[in-house]
């Protein structure tokens, strides 16, 4: 659901029960097994997991457990990531004024909605897909736009004045606090 980190590869593919549609892509876990603990970054779906599983990367299994075991009882939970900076908003290359999809990236805490002010002045949400991008069919507008995220804890960031540059991250101005205020 994001482009791939080779330098970080701490990652997990959450079930499809407790991934709620992508809402927790980009969310951080604390996984634990048998050996110790891992902190991973979910970034993608398991639709064959169980609810309740993770399914970790070798890296990241091999902290918890031996990797010759193969599949290990597990527990886990949410916590934040350590997102430096701003969030970031990533549009697909294929968006334009006429179809517009975007990504939040580099955000402390899972996200629950994005909103962006229309003209006619009051913002509209953003569906969500399953591939971690909010997609609106009819476009945005060329942009500069103002768009409001909410994490799934309730903290608002508004951001105003970003353009339409496809393929590319661009800065917000803030970042979610680190816990759950």
């Amino acid at each position: 659901m994001f482009d791939s980190t080779p330098s970080d590869l701490m990652v997990a593919a959450m079930n499809a029960t407790d991934y709620f549609g992508s809402d927790m892509c980009g969310a951080c876990v604390l996984v634990t097994g048998p050996r110790g603990s891992a902190v991973v970054r979910s970034v993608d779906l398991c639709p064959e997991c169980k609810p309740g599983d993770i399914d970790l990367s070798p890296q990241a299994f091999s902290r918890i457990a031996d990797t010759t075991l193969g599949r290990v009882n597990v527990s886990w939970m949410l916590l934040p990531c350590g997102g430096e900076g701003p969030i970031q908003y990533h549009f697909m290359k294929e968006s334009n004024r006429w179809w517009t999809a975007v990504q939040v990236r580099n955000h402390r805490n899972p996200i629950y909605s994005l909103e962006y002010l229309p003209p006619e002045g009051s913002f509209k949400k953003v569906r969500r897909t399953g591939y971690n991008y909010f997609v609106e069919e009819q476009g945005m507008g060329p942009g500069p736009f103002l768009f409001r995220v909410t994490d799934v804890f309730g903290h608002v960031l508004l951001d105003s004045g970003i353009v339409l540059a496809v393929d590319t991250n661009l800065a917000g101005k803030a970042q979610f606090p680190p816990c759950r205020q």
